[in-house]
């Protein structure tokens, strides 16, 4: 009997060895070699080197000082990403999408961008368009009494364009520049 079961449990063995053990590390050595920044996941640092986060995934940010992201369904945790699953005809969704439009509301502007009151796919977009970041700008700015030209200025530094798609920019990115104090001019 142990005749039969001994190429099958061979096999297993090899195929552990294969599939769990060499194929891995191969693939974690290229990567590390390749593309060392997206391996060890796009971290950004600042000025004093320490982790300020992923240029991957969004964070919360509270206050008027910041530029804020999308909202995220997992409540920006990485472990419960993913959609709302509410459905476009779910009241809950239209009374949380309308409570958020009238809190990010500015007098004087135009309607609240979809992208500061609805998630992404994943719950963890880092980016948002260049509209709806500039969206934030009369908040910024009178929050840090900053020129709001110099807010503009600020994001288009930080725009990124993509090979395929618009043109977005990273809120983390913009929010360690306000916090560095990138040159910002003050309002007068």
């Amino acid at each position: 009997m142990f005749k039969k079961i001994r190429p099958a449990i061979s096999l297993l063995v090899f195929m552990t060895l294969l599939t769990g053990v060499i194929y891995p590390l191969t693939v974690t050595a290229i990567a590390q070699v390749a593309f060392p920044v997206q391996a060890n996941g796009s971290l950004i640092h600042d000025a004093q080197g320490e982790v300020r986060g992923s240029k991957l995934l969004a964070q919360r940010f509270v206050g008027a000082q910041w530029f804020h992201s999308r909202p995220s369904a997992g409540d920006y945790a990485t472990v419960a990403s993913g959609a709302s699953n509410l459905a476009p005809s779910n009241p809950a969704l239209a009374i949380r999408v309308a409570d958020d439009a009238k809190r990010l509301l500015v007098a004087e502007q135009r309607a609240v961008p979809m992208q500061l009151v609805t998630t992404s796919g994943s719950g963890l977009d880092p980016h948002l368009s260049p509209e709806a970041a500039r969206y934030q700008i009369a908040r910024i700015a009178g929050a840090r009494n900053v020129s709001k030209s110099a807010l503009e200025q600020l994001i288009d530094a930080k725009l990124e364009a993509p090979l395929i798609g618009p043109a977005v920019v990273n809120v983390l990115a913009l929010n360690m520049a306000l916090a560095e104090d990138e040159g910002l001019s003050r309002a007068e």
